[in-house]
């Protein structure tokens, strides 16, 4: 498609946002009593976000421009971020982190699939070269470790080889003999040709037949090639022969041409630059000596004094001209003096202090009554102001603009221009409050014969240093100092406590929207939730928060995330997804990877202050911990605790505290027995919990169609995937991968063409193995409902249950 159909497709998007937020203004201003209309309003401003979030992800990956790119990406980023606090309002109010809204869907027509959260592309492109070379790091590293062979080669028995020999022989031994039955044949064919036609040749006239025979073919292939193309040009569907000439030219070029134009943009940013110091320099210093100059004057005329020159770290020049009017300094000065004075009445008051936290909890006590009589609230949201700002310069810069003349939709000189002069604007003022600052000291000691009081760097330093010690956790203090960041990601790997993460999307995650939730949910009977439904809750806590910095640390924050299941659902698959969309480094704090290292709990402390540093210093990161219950385990010894992986118990907690908003830095524990681990510690740690069931009828349709198809198999009449996916009721997408995969070995494949699949292939080898049987499930849904969230949900169903017999009862009266 054209630049012209994404630059459509982001003005509808803008549009679309626009009325949006509008209705936000009107609807959730206001409480609600109704917590069902509530939910609805909530659901409905989640699906249009989704939309506008979609539309504008494609617009960003496909269009050219940098500078609408710019605008487009800080509206992303808005719109991420007020997706997740919309979803988080919607599991506080549902008690679910699962939620079904098909009515809402079909109100606004459309499908589940319009429903599913892209992953942002541009995460990926902007650190690919980052990501490049430290992959290639890591591969050295492990080569030199011995962790990882160049090539693994396969052992094989002395039996095996001399079969393969066989094989090769046999083959050999065919070919030789059905090239010697040709010749046999040729000679026998020569043979009964007669002499004269053998030793004259064709006549004449059989030569020419021959010879129009082959021109005619030829020439009318070509024809039918022309026809072909010609209908193609008229069509649409290609370029006519000297445009297509020009593509291939562009085609080739392309490299070229990009590094060309960000060559030119670059040298354009200079250029302007240096035009705009030379025409605009001297009058924007001009005009900033006087803006200063006469507060100055303003400011002693009103209070008596000249005011102090505001430091680089609050801003210079700008404090004073952007925030102060004269008259709020003189008010500023007045609160100065009465904090003065409240300082010294602050030991009298530090007794009753008592007193006042009591009435401060009563009155905290009241206001929550308040708000659960008036009703359900939304919380006001960070990303509204960057959404209005997004919205705005769009209608300001680009609704009405037009970009008819620029071919090439790069980059808008005029616009490079606007910001290239606040950049030389904030050079100049650097040089300005040099001079300004000097000026107001000479003029302090003529006019007031007083000297500038400097403040006292040392002691506030001194302040600051002892506040963040005592906030600072045991994690967090720096125990290897004199190390660099590769001296410990090399030991790291070389320990086995970072590991290369496989490549693996999101989309790899196969399964089928839940068609029967809202059905089950309206008969007050909890569903279980389908594989694209977790395909959504790791999209929306691990991909879109680690994608973005903004979103990280201004939407809900996730610290950790437990996925819990049957083996072979997928939960490892997922955590190599996470790390793939994103490209975040894997940590691996598994039972089986930590056991014996780092004895004792110096040990213990130092490596987990190494893992959390270089997570920190190299984010985004992903800690994972496979066989997650051992460590909250119910029956350990104190040998396990000092050694094993229950050591990490009373640690984690504290590794938690120690990251904070700008750490884009994810817990991700694996677990296929919850229900061996002490409940309690477990939920403290990890903050949301997924539970991966088996797959549904949908979900085992769909996967068994796409792991045939990606394993070279053919889907034919022959093979009905209905019959293995009713079948297969119990067993998991692990189960699937390798039945498939014992049937489809490179001789089946071989064989395919004249032996299409058969479905009782797959069931045998199906036979083999053990389902999930109905205990194991139920086992992890009565696990789930002790979870905080569990124990809520199923207190709200009691509540809706009670509400509707209450109604019933006065019916009948």
């Amino acid at each position: 498609m054209s630049q012209a159909t994404y630059n459509k497709m982001w003005a509808d998007a803008q549009k679309d946002l626009d009325i949006q937020l509008q209705r936000e203004r009107e609807e959730f201003l206001q409480p609600e009593q109704d917590l069902v209309k509530a939910f609805r309003m909530l659901a409905t401003s989640y699906v249009k976000y989704v939309q506008i979030f979609r539309t504008l992800e494609t617009a960003h990956d496909h269009l050219l421009h940098q500078q609408k790119r710019v605008l487009i990406r800080q509206v992303l980023d808005g719109v991420i971020g007020r997706i997740l606090e919309l979803k988080k309002e919607m599991v506080d109010l549902e008690k679910s982190e699962f939620h079904y809204i098909d009515n809402i869907l079909e109100d606004l027509k459309l499908l589940p699939e319009d429903m599913e959260i892209p992953i942002p592309r541009y995460s990926m492109k902007e650190q690919l070269e980052v990501l490049q070379q430290r992959e290639k790091i890591l591969d050295q590293i492990l080569l030199e470790a011995g962790l990882q062979a160049e090539e693994p080669v396969e052992a094989m028995t002395f039996e095996e080889a001399i079969k393969i020999i066989q094989v090769a022989e046999r083959a050999r031994q065919g070919r030789c003999r059905a090239v010697h039955m040709k010749r046999i044949y040729v000679a026998e064919k020569a043979s009964k040709q007669p002499k004269v036609e053998v030793e004259m040749g064709l006549s004449p006239e059989d030569a020419a037949t021959r010879i129009q025979k082959v021109w005619r073919g030829c020439v009318q292939r070509k024809k039918t090639e022309n026809l072909r193309e010609e209908e193609m040009v008229f069509l649409g569907m290609s370029l006519p022969p000297h445009l297509e000439a020009m593509s291939i030219l562009k085609m080739d070029a392309e490299q070229v041409n990009a590094l060309q134009g960000e060559i030119q943009e670059r040298d354009d940013e200079i250029s302007i630059k240096n035009k705009l110091r030379e025409a605009e320099g001297l009058s924007i210093k001009e005009t900033l000596r006087d803006q200063i100059g006469q507060c100055f004057i303003e400011c002693r005329h009103i209070v008596g004094r000249f005011p102090d020159y505001p430091t680089e770290e609050a801003g210079g020049s700008m404090a004073i001209l952007s925030q102060n009017t004269p008259e709020q300094v003189a008010a500023e000065l007045a609160a100065k003096m009465e904090k003065a004075l409240e300082k010294k009445d602050q030991k009298g008051k530090k007794e009753k202090g008592g007193e006042k936290e009591k009435s401060k909890d009563k009155k905290e006590e009241k206001t929550k009554k308040k708000e659960k009589d008036e009703g359900w609230k939304m919380a006001p949201s960070n990303f509204h102001s960057i959404m209005e700002e997004g919205n705005s310069q769009y209608k300001a810069v680009w609704q009405n603009r037009d970009k008819g003349w620029d071919f090439l939709q790069d980059h808008d000189p005029e616009l490079m221009k606007e910001e290239k002069r606040e950049e030389v604007e904030k050079e100049i003022r650097v040089q300005v409050d040099a001079l300004m600052q000097q000026k107001l000291e000479n003029l302090k000691l003529a006019v007031d014969g007083e000297k500038s009081s400097k403040p006292k760097k040392g002691k506030k330093s001194d302040k600051k240093k002892t506040t963040t010690r005592k906030k600072m956790s045991e994690l967090e203090e720096d125990l290897t100092p004199d190390r660099t960041i590769d001296s410990l990601y090399e030991e790291l790997v070389e320990e086995g406590l970072l590991i290369k993460a496989k490549t693996v999307n999101l989309s790899d995650y196969v399964g089928e929207y839940s068609y029967l939730g809202t059905t089950l949910r309206q008969a007050d009977i909890e569903p279980m939730p389908s594989l694209a439904d977790v395909r959504q809750l790791i999209a929306l806590y691990g991909i879109l928060p680690l994608g973005s910095q903004i979103v990280h640390e201004k939407a809900p924050l996730v610290k950790a995330l437990l996925l819990a299941g049957p083996a072979g659902v997928g939960k490892k698959m997922l955590v190599h997804a996470i790390c793939t969309e994103t490209g975040a480094n894997l940590f691996n704090l598994s039972a089986s990877s930590i056991t014996g290292k780092y004895p004792g709990k110096s040990g213990l402390r130092m490596m987990l202050h190494m893992v959390l540093k270089v997570a920190k210093q190299l984010q985004p990161s992903v800690v994972w911990i496979g066989d997650t219950e051992k460590i909250f385990s119910k029956a350990a010894s104190k040998a396990d605790r000092e050694m094993g992986p229950e050591r990490l118990e009373k640690m984690l907690p504290k590794f938690l505290k120690a990251l904070r908003a700008p750490d884009r830095v994810l817990l991700v524990g694996t677990t296929n027995r919850p229900f061996d681990a002490n409940l309690k510690p477990f939920c403290e740690v990890y903050q949301k919990i997924i539970v991966i069931p088996r797959p549904d009828y949908a979900s085992r349709f769909v996967l068994w169609k796409h792991i045939i198809l990606q394993n070279g198999g053919v889907i034919t009449n022959l093979l009905n995937i209905s019959c293995l996916a009713k079948v297969s009721d119990g067993f998991t997408p692990g189960q699937f991968i390798w039945a498939v995969q014992a049937v489809l070995t490179k001789l089946r494949l071989l064989q395919m063409s004249r032996k299409p699949l058969r479905t009782d292939e797959f069931i045998g080898f199906l036979a083999t193995q053990d389902p999930v049987y109905r205990e194991e499930e139920e086992a992890f849904k009565a696990w789930y409902a002790k979870t905080p969230l569990g124990r809520a949900r199923t207190r709200a169903l009691a509540g809706n249950t009670k509400a509707g017999k209450g109604k019933g009862s006065k019916g009948k009266k």
